[in-house]
């Protein structure tokens, strides 16, 4: 067990990554990140050691988002709009200052008005760097869904006419 855990422990970073851009929310991301160790934890013999530990966490990561949406609505229907604490991540960050970070907001803006299915696609093939393979595992879907999925994401972006202007460019893998 102790190297399963040292195995699930070097995906965190990858984990809280991918879970940031699909809850588009600091902390409903590590929510999803801490439901989703805890379940690999507690559910490790699931894991196949022929696959990848690392496709078998972004799955059980990406079913916890999923499968939480109904239950992240409904609390977000239950929380007052004009609280006193409503937007106060706004009002207590920094304007931004550089070009790059304002065309990153735009990315992060446009990438959140992606369908979720198209927006997991994209994450996982351009920020994670996996192969259509890997992402269709992760998503439960065929290879051919996962490219389809990944052109109207990358369509949208350009509909949008959002591209990043720093040296970091979304890459296309074939």
């Amino acid at each position: 067990m102790s190297d399963v855990k040292w195995l699930i422990s070097r995906e965190i970073p990858h984990l809280r990554r991918y879970a940031r851009a699909l809850a588009r929310d600091r902390d409903e991301a590590d929510d999803l990140v801490q439901d989703c160790l805890e379940r690999a934890i507690r559910k490790h013999h699931q894991w196949r050691r022929r696959g990848s530990i690392r496709s078998w966490l972004f799955r059980t990561l990406y079913r916890t988002f999923i499968n939480g949406q109904p239950r992240r609505t409904r609390e977000r229907a239950q929380l007052p709009v004009d609280g006193p604490y409503e937007g106060i991540h706004e009002r207590l960050r920094e304007p931004p200052r550089q070009e790059d970070h304002l065309a990153w907001q735009d990315m992060a803006a446009a990438l959140g008005r992606l369908p979720d299915q198209q927006r997991a696609a994209l994450l996982l093939i351009a920020l994670e760097g996996m192969s259509y393979d890997e992402a269709a595992d992760i998503l439960a879907v065929p290879v051919g869904t996962v490219r389809s999925r990944l052109s109207r994401a990358r369509e949208a972006l350009r509909t949008a006419n959002i591209r990043p202007k720093s040296s970091v460019e979304l890459r296309r893998v074939k």
